[in-house]
């Protein structure tokens, strides 16, 4: 399983999946992350934390822990 924290920068990927329970799922639902959507991995900081993404025109960053929770192709 590939998930976002692996993906390199400069790349799109695309949402599989979502892991995770509850508030967890709902909140990165929440800022628009959804099963099918396209992410570009914008940068990754010097120690893995946090990944710069944009989703659905806009950019936001991550944890790695939240990162992980989500599975891409």
């Amino acid at each position: 399983m590939k998930t976002l924290r692996d993906a390199d920068v400069g790349s799109t990927v695309t949402v599989v999946k979502l892991h995770g329970e509850g508030a967890l799922k709902r909140h990165i639902m929440d800022m628009g992350i959804t099963k099918g959507c396209q992410i570009y991995v914008r940068k990754v900081a010097p120690l893995g934390d946090p990944v710069e993404i944009t989703v659905r025109g806009y950019e936001l960053s991550l944890r790695k822990s939240d990162a992980e929770s989500i599975e891409i192709a």
